[in-house]
């Protein structure tokens, strides 16, 4: 695939670093992010794919191009699930990423899930690559997948990355026995990415994405 590809998000910096994950996966887009004044419908599907279609969809509707939408989550097993498509939402609609922190934590306490096993979660990323319409309607859509285990620390750790990263600890080794049981805040970005659910979906999908004319 050649061109250009609209991100789902205003954000210009999240468009930088995926442009800089799919360059370094050989894969030479220009990517950019959709136009501020572009409204995105509300993400109100039950899961991370169906969120990621909407905001696909929408985009590349109104843009004529090829987009790209990703939704991700915290999943924590003793929660059933939960934050899951929540996340962003799990202490409410204004809530802060400290907020949802402290509850997820407060759940577990009152669970009373103390050890490892107790208080295990993943990190799970949903990508939707989809094609503007033809006169039909009809549109080709690429999905990947990416997911990181691990489980909740018992309090937040590190000043790094944002939302529940200050409390989850991958299983996935970074930095080998000197730096082990670190949270995802307590690593440097290029750490937390070469791990991360979303650049194991970013990984998954670019096969797709060199495939299309």
């Amino acid at each position: 695939m050649t061109g250009r590809l609209v991100v789902a998000s205003a954000n210009a910096h999240k468009a930088a670093e995926l442009q800089d994950l799919l360059v370094s996966l050989g894969i030479g887009l220009d990517v950019v992010a959709r136009p501020a004044d572009l409204a995105v419908p509300a993400e109100d599907a039950p899961d991370f794919v169906g969120n990621a279609r909407i905001k696909a969809a929408a985009v590349a509707a109104a843009t004529g191009e090829w987009a790209l939408a990703d939704d991700s989550g915290l999943e924590v097993d003793a929660l059933d699930g939960a934050p899951g498509v929540r996340s962003a939402r799990f202490a409410g609609d204004e809530a802060s990423d400290a907020d949802n922190v402290a509850l997820v934590l407060d759940r577990l306490v009152g669970l009373g899930a103390v050890t490892v096993a107790e208080r295990r979660a993943r990190f799970r990323c949903c990508i939707v690559v989809q094609s503007p319409p033809d006169a039909d309607g009809s549109v080709i859509e690429l999905v990947a997948d990416g997911a990181v285990e691990g489980h909740i620390a018992g309090a937040p750790r590190g000043n790094g990355g944002f939302g529940y990263d200050p409390v989850f600890v991958p299983d996935d080794p970074v930095g080998g026995a000197s730096a082990p049981g670190r949270t995802f805040a307590e690593m440097s970005a290029t750490e937390k990415a070469s791990i991360s659910h979303r650049g194991r979906a970013l990984r998954a999908i670019a096969p797709q994405l060199a495939g299309l004319p």
